[in-house]
């Protein structure tokens, strides 16, 4: 079983050995949301199904949302209504891509953990990875999909509320991590949000920090070393990770448990969520 990491020659041999498999192309590009489409109808991993960050992985207006934010995380129920409806099993191996540095495939991973599913792996290096190993594409609309049921599982992943951000905001028990680049992180720029900052005691980590000159994730020693020294004594497992609105954050989360470190939670409404009430905190530089 691969949990956080595979590579793009593992995927290949795991292709062909037959075991169960639903591979899932993830990409998408924020500020042009047709992009991930057009990028999966023009080449994709042989056999790779589509998951949208906004179709698929966010739940934007729905009532039964499990978080706040720009992107919603659907309720697990509905998650696991999407999964049954392209034919994911419980036995199955899951692996996640994008083209992106893994900003985008993280969402999925950690969403398929919060449904108990532990089998679930980022394709390291993405999709850019997969072609230089000589893996096999293909262009189009996908595999056609044999709907099942999905049943849930005790969550692998811990998703915290805003109210417990702020129930233990300057206490030693949480440190917040927010994966947003160094400017927006100070309140320089904010081009996304209505208001500029960051939840005060915060500490940045830009989530593209996470990778080496081939895109693919640093070693756990790097990572683990550089996460170290970045928390400067606290308590790894005291993480609560967040960027703009619960995507980027993710690379952050990941790294950590590559390098050992366990795995940390994740404030999905994140930034956005927490500016949208003007009563709670603003840090900047």
């Amino acid at each position: 079983m691969y949990r956080t990491l595979i590579s793009a020659a593992e995927l290949q041999t795991l292709m062909t050995s037959k075991k169960p498999l639903m591979v899932f192309d993830c990409s998408f590009e924020l500020m042009r949301p047709t992009g991930g489409d057009q990028q999966y109808q023009e080449s994709h991993i042989a056999g790779a199904v589509r998951a949208d960050l906004d179709r698929h992985l966010s739940a934007k207006g729905a009532p039964d949302a499990a978080s706040g934010g720009r992107h919603p995380l659907p309720s697990r129920e509905s998650l696991a209504a999407w999964l049954g409806s392209v034919g994911l099993h419980p036995d199955m191996q899951a692996v996640v891509y994008d083209r992106q540095g893994a900003n985008y495939s993280g969402r999925l991973w950690w969403m398929l953990k919060w449904a108990g599913h532990e089998a679930a792996a980022v394709l390291d290096g993405g999709l850019q990875a997969w072609i230089a190993a000589g893996g096999a594409v293909e262009s189009g609309a996908g595999p056609a999909l044999q709907a099942s049921h999905y049943p849930l599982a005790a969550p692998q992943a811990e998703l915290v509320t805003t109210q417990a951000i702020l129930k233990h905001l300057a206490h030693p028990t949480q440190t917040i991590l927010d994966a947003r680049a160094t400017p927006r992180f100070r309140g320089e720029v904010e081009p996304l949000d209505p208001v500029a900052g960051h939840i005060p005691g915060a500490l940045n980590r830009p989530f593209a920090e996470n990778l080496d000159a081939n895109g693919c994730f640093k070693s756990p020693r790097v990572l683990k070393d550089e996460f170290e020294t970045l928390l400067a004594g606290r308590d790894p497992a005291s993480v609560v990770h967040h960027c703009g609105s619960g995507v980027s954050a993710l690379p952050n989360l990941i790294a950590m448990e590559v390098a050992g470190l366990g795995r940390s939670a994740l404030y999905a409404g994140s930034w956005s969520e927490w500016c949208s009430d003007p009563s709670r905190p603003v840090a900047k530089s």
